[in-house]
Protein backbone atom coordinates (compact mmCIF):
# COMPACT_ATOMS: atom_id res chain seq x y z
CA UNK A 1 0.00 0.00 0.00
CA UNK A 2 1.43 3.40 -1.27
CA UNK A 3 2.10 6.24 1.78
CA UNK A 4 -0.82 8.37 0.63
CA UNK A 5 -3.37 5.40 0.98
CA UNK A 6 -2.27 5.04 3.98
CA UNK A 7 -2.91 8.10 4.92
CA UNK A 8 -6.19 7.57 3.58
CA UNK A 9 -6.67 4.72 5.55
CA UNK A 10 -5.77 6.12 8.55
CA UNK A 11 -8.43 9.07 8.31
CA UNK A 12 -11.01 7.00 7.02
CA UNK A 13 -10.48 4.26 10.36
CA UNK A 14 -10.87 7.85 12.85
CA UNK A 15 -14.12 9.01 10.99
CA UNK A 16 -15.72 5.69 10.49
CA UNK A 17 -18.35 6.20 13.27
CA UNK A 18 -19.16 10.28 12.20
CA UNK A 19 -19.83 8.83 8.83
CA UNK A 20 -22.57 6.11 9.85
CA UNK A 21 -23.75 9.04 11.66
CA UNK A 22 -24.40 11.24 8.43
CA UNK A 23 -26.44 8.54 6.81
CA UNK A 24 -28.44 6.71 9.90
CA UNK A 25 -28.93 10.15 11.41
CA UNK A 26 -27.78 9.27 15.36
CA UNK A 27 -26.82 12.96 16.13
CA UNK A 28 -28.45 16.39 16.93
CA UNK A 29 -31.88 17.07 14.94
CA UNK A 30 -29.79 20.92 14.13
CA UNK A 31 -27.09 18.30 13.09
CA UNK A 32 -29.46 16.13 10.34
CA UNK A 33 -31.12 19.33 9.19
CA UNK A 34 -27.81 21.06 8.39
CA UNK A 35 -26.31 17.55 6.82
CA UNK A 36 -29.72 17.73 4.53
CA UNK A 37 -28.69 21.49 3.46
CA UNK A 38 -25.11 21.02 3.25
CA UNK A 39 -24.46 17.49 2.34
CA UNK A 40 -27.65 17.26 -0.51
CA UNK A 41 -25.52 15.93 -2.79
CA UNK A 42 -24.59 12.92 -0.59
CA UNK A 43 -28.04 12.29 -0.33
CA UNK A 44 -29.05 12.96 -4.64
CA UNK A 45 -25.62 10.49 -5.71
CA UNK A 46 -27.66 7.81 -3.48
CA UNK A 47 -30.63 8.06 -5.38
CA UNK A 48 -28.65 8.75 -8.90
CA UNK A 49 -26.38 5.43 -8.12
CA UNK A 50 -29.39 3.14 -6.94
CA UNK A 51 -31.45 4.63 -10.11
CA UNK A 52 -28.40 3.49 -12.82
CA UNK A 53 -27.87 0.52 -10.85
CA UNK A 54 -30.91 -1.22 -12.73
CA UNK A 55 -31.89 -3.89 -13.32
CA UNK A 56 -30.57 -4.96 -9.74
CA UNK A 57 -32.35 -8.35 -9.00
CA UNK A 58 -29.60 -11.46 -9.95
CA UNK A 59 -26.78 -9.45 -11.16
CA UNK A 60 -23.91 -8.61 -9.36
CA UNK A 61 -21.77 -5.48 -8.24
CA UNK A 62 -18.61 -3.85 -7.10
CA UNK A 63 -18.66 -1.09 -4.36
CA UNK A 64 -15.48 0.74 -4.37
CA UNK A 65 -14.73 2.21 -1.45
CA UNK A 66 -17.71 1.22 -0.02
CA UNK A 67 -17.21 3.33 3.22
CA UNK A 68 -20.10 1.76 6.11
CA UNK A 69 -21.68 -0.23 3.62
CA UNK A 70 -24.73 1.40 2.70
CA UNK A 71 -24.92 1.18 -0.90
CA UNK A 72 -23.75 -2.47 -0.83
CA UNK A 73 -26.58 -3.50 1.92
CA UNK A 74 -29.52 -1.90 0.29
CA UNK A 75 -28.96 -3.47 -3.41
CA UNK A 76 -28.45 -6.50 -1.77
CA UNK A 77 -31.91 -5.96 -0.06
CA UNK A 78 -33.44 -5.29 -4.03
CA UNK A 79 -32.45 -8.65 -4.94
CA UNK A 80 -28.94 -8.72 -6.30
CA UNK A 81 -26.99 -11.95 -6.48
CA UNK A 82 -23.68 -10.83 -4.77
CA UNK A 83 -22.54 -7.34 -3.98
CA UNK A 84 -18.61 -7.09 -2.95
CA UNK A 85 -17.71 -3.94 -0.88
CA UNK A 86 -13.55 -3.40 -1.39
CA UNK A 87 -12.11 -0.46 0.94
CA UNK A 88 -8.85 0.27 2.55
CA UNK A 89 -10.27 0.78 5.96
CA UNK A 90 -10.68 -1.98 8.68
CA UNK A 91 -12.89 0.17 11.07
CA UNK A 92 -15.59 1.21 7.65
CA UNK A 93 -15.11 -2.50 6.88
CA UNK A 94 -16.39 -3.84 10.43
CA UNK A 95 -19.64 -1.62 10.13
CA UNK A 96 -20.20 -3.14 6.81
CA UNK A 97 -20.48 -6.18 8.34
CA UNK A 98 -22.72 -5.30 11.21
CA UNK A 99 -24.68 -3.62 9.16
CA UNK A 100 -25.36 -6.02 6.84
CA UNK A 101 -25.63 -8.87 9.48
CA UNK A 102 -28.63 -6.53 11.03
CA UNK A 103 -30.06 -6.12 7.85
CA UNK A 104 -30.46 -9.82 7.13
CA UNK A 105 -27.87 -9.91 3.44
CA UNK A 106 -24.81 -10.83 4.97
CA UNK A 107 -25.13 -14.05 3.03
CA UNK A 108 -25.34 -11.70 -0.29
CA UNK A 109 -22.63 -9.20 0.77
CA UNK A 110 -18.76 -9.57 1.22
CA UNK A 111 -16.66 -7.35 2.29
CA UNK A 112 -12.76 -6.99 1.22
CA UNK A 113 -9.87 -5.52 3.00
CA UNK A 114 -7.82 -4.07 0.25
CA UNK A 115 -6.64 -1.53 -2.62
CA UNK A 116 -8.96 -1.89 -5.79
CA UNK A 117 -5.33 -1.88 -8.15
CA UNK A 118 -4.11 -4.52 -6.00
CA UNK A 119 -7.88 -6.69 -6.43
CA UNK A 120 -8.08 -9.84 -8.18
CA UNK A 121 -11.61 -11.30 -9.16
CA UNK A 122 -12.81 -14.64 -9.74
CA UNK A 123 -14.87 -13.31 -12.64
CA UNK A 124 -16.25 -9.81 -14.01
CA UNK A 125 -19.02 -7.67 -12.13
CA UNK A 126 -21.72 -6.65 -14.13
CA UNK A 127 -21.60 -3.66 -12.48
CA UNK A 128 -18.57 -1.78 -10.54
CA UNK A 129 -19.37 1.85 -8.76
CA UNK A 130 -17.24 4.25 -6.93
CA UNK A 131 -19.25 6.76 -5.13
CA UNK A 132 -16.96 9.35 -2.89
CA UNK A 133 -14.17 7.74 -3.70
CA UNK A 134 -12.29 9.50 -6.34
CA UNK A 135 -12.72 12.79 -4.37
CA UNK A 136 -9.55 11.17 -2.55
CA UNK A 137 -7.29 10.03 -5.58
CA UNK A 138 -4.70 11.44 -6.67
CA UNK A 139 -4.70 9.88 -10.21
CA UNK A 140 -8.26 8.80 -11.04
CA UNK A 141 -7.28 6.85 -14.70
CA UNK A 142 -5.66 3.75 -13.78
CA UNK A 143 -8.30 3.11 -11.16
CA UNK A 144 -11.13 3.89 -14.19
CA UNK A 145 -9.13 1.36 -16.28
CA UNK A 146 -8.77 -1.11 -13.72
CA UNK A 147 -12.87 -0.75 -13.25
CA UNK A 148 -13.34 -1.15 -16.70
CA UNK A 149 -11.77 -4.59 -16.60
CA UNK A 150 -13.43 -6.14 -14.04
CA UNK A 151 -16.90 -4.81 -15.52
CA UNK A 152 -19.29 -6.15 -17.81
CA UNK A 153 -21.79 -3.56 -18.26
CA UNK A 154 -21.28 -0.18 -16.54
CA UNK A 155 -19.39 1.71 -14.16
CA UNK A 156 -21.23 4.44 -12.07
CA UNK A 157 -19.04 7.06 -10.37
CA UNK A 158 -18.97 10.44 -8.83
CA UNK A 159 -16.47 13.05 -8.83
CA UNK A 160 -16.83 16.75 -6.68
CA UNK A 161 -16.77 19.42 -9.50
CA UNK A 162 -14.00 22.20 -9.82
CA UNK A 163 -15.86 25.25 -10.18
CA UNK A 164 -18.08 25.69 -7.45
CA UNK A 165 -17.39 27.46 -4.12
CA UNK A 166 -17.28 24.69 -1.60
CA UNK A 167 -14.13 23.13 -3.50
CA UNK A 168 -11.21 25.19 -2.04
CA UNK A 169 -13.16 25.70 1.40
CA UNK A 170 -12.90 21.72 1.13
CA UNK A 171 -9.68 21.44 0.20
CA UNK A 172 -8.64 23.71 3.14
CA UNK A 173 -10.79 21.76 5.94
CA UNK A 174 -9.55 18.54 4.86
CA UNK A 175 -6.50 19.30 4.05
CA UNK A 176 -5.41 20.89 7.66
CA UNK A 177 -6.81 17.25 9.00
CA UNK A 178 -4.16 15.15 6.32
CA UNK A 179 -6.56 14.30 3.95
CA UNK A 180 -5.93 15.17 1.05
CA UNK A 181 -8.97 16.02 -1.86
CA UNK A 182 -8.95 16.09 -5.06
CA UNK A 183 -11.56 17.83 -7.91
CA UNK A 184 -12.34 17.27 -11.50
CA UNK A 185 -14.23 18.96 -15.17
CA UNK A 186 -15.78 17.39 -17.31
CA UNK A 187 -13.73 17.74 -20.26
CA UNK A 188 -11.39 15.82 -17.74
CA UNK A 189 -13.27 13.09 -16.97
CA UNK A 190 -14.20 12.62 -20.73
CA UNK A 191 -11.18 12.24 -21.67
CA UNK A 192 -10.19 10.07 -18.52
CA UNK A 193 -13.02 7.69 -19.72
CA UNK A 194 -12.11 7.13 -23.26
CA UNK A 195 -8.96 6.94 -22.66
CA UNK A 196 -9.19 3.76 -19.84
CA UNK A 197 -11.63 1.87 -22.78
CA UNK A 198 -15.15 2.95 -21.69
CA UNK A 199 -17.67 3.15 -25.08
CA UNK A 200 -19.85 5.47 -24.39
CA UNK A 201 -19.89 8.09 -20.88
CA UNK A 202 -22.94 9.89 -19.92
CA UNK A 203 -22.46 12.78 -17.09
CA UNK A 204 -24.99 14.44 -15.06
CA UNK A 205 -24.36 17.67 -12.50
CA UNK A 206 -25.41 16.91 -9.32
CA UNK A 207 -25.47 19.58 -6.96
CA UNK A 208 -21.61 19.68 -6.73
CA UNK A 209 -20.33 16.39 -8.15
CA UNK A 210 -20.30 14.99 -11.30
CA UNK A 211 -22.06 11.97 -11.54
CA UNK A 212 -21.39 9.69 -14.56
CA UNK A 213 -22.87 6.20 -15.99
CA UNK A 214 -19.69 4.65 -18.57
CA UNK A 215 -20.42 1.74 -20.99
CA UNK A 216 -18.03 -0.77 -20.82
Amino acid sequence: MSDELRVQQRYWNDEANAFQRIYTHHKSGLSVWLDKIFRKDMYLRYEYTLMHCEPIEGRTFLDVGCGNGLYSIELAKRGARKVVGLDISENMLQLCRQNAQEQGVADRCSFVHGDLLDYQPDEQFDVTFGIGLFDYIRDAAPVLRKMREVTRDKVIASFPRFWTWRAPVRKIRLGVRGCPVYFYTKSGLLRMMKEAGFSETEIEKVVKLHCLVGKC
